[in-house]
């Protein structure tokens, strides 16, 4: 799910980037660094479909 938010982040970053749209807080940089922290997210386990795995004693 993070991973998602990431790449529409990037894909707006690329966006703005080519058209150079930029407003004030809203730059391509700012959605560069955003994308990053939700890859980084996604990478530490953050936002996953699985839940942890419980160990079971037998």
């Amino acid at each position: 799910m993070v991973a998602i938010a990431a790449a529409v982040l990037f894909g707006l970053a690329l966006l703005f980037e080519l058209i150079s749209y930029s407003v004030s807080i809203l730059t391509p940089q700012t959605l560069t660094t955003a994308g990053l922290l939700c890859v980084a997210l996604h990478l530490a386990g953050i936002g996953t479909a699985r839940p942890a795995r419980r160990r079971s004693r037998r």
